[in-house]
């Protein structure tokens, strides 16, 4: 992707109950986390994916791989390249993996540092993770 491409694009962090999400532009660099989706053994919605996609105008998906600390692929990373290419089979959409290594961390670090209460099943840091990958990927594509 070149920094003159525009691209709205929906990002996700998988998980197998809740599958954080962010929406960002790639002109300006900027994301937002949106509310995350629930998930049933890492299976959502689709309508709820469907309506993401039509109400943004969504021209590229960005997943997360969770990747082990070695590179090597994990049981969640074949998860969520599944999930990503289901997403790219149902609606078309372009999709793009990106490696999300410490991205969970990283929210939950954020998170606290912005008065989060510490209490993830309540209060899931999923869609500032999707908003981290998002902005990873963005980075990676732009340098």
């Amino acid at each position: 992707m070149g920094t003159s491409t525009n691209h709205t694009c929906l990002a996700f962090d998988y998980g197998t109950k809740s599958i954080g999400a962010a929406v960002g532009n790639s002109i300006i660099n900027s994301a937002r986390e949106i509310p995350p989706l629930k998930a049933i053994d890492g299976i959502p919605r689709w309508e709820h994916i469907e309506a993401l996609l039509k109400e943004w105008q969504i021209t590229m998906v960005i997943v997360g791989l969770p990747l082990n600390m070695d590179g090597s692929e994990s049981d969640m990373s074949r998860r969520a390249k599944k999930f990503g290419n289901r997403i790219h089979g149902r609606f078309g959409v372009p999709v793009n993996f990106v490696d999300e290594r410490l991205t969970s961390n990283e929210a939950k670090e954020e998170a606290s540092r912005d008065g989060h209460k510490g209490d993830y099943h309540k209060n899931p840091v999923d869609s500032i993770a999707a908003r981290l990958i998002l902005q990873d990927w963005w980075n990676q594509s732009t340098s």
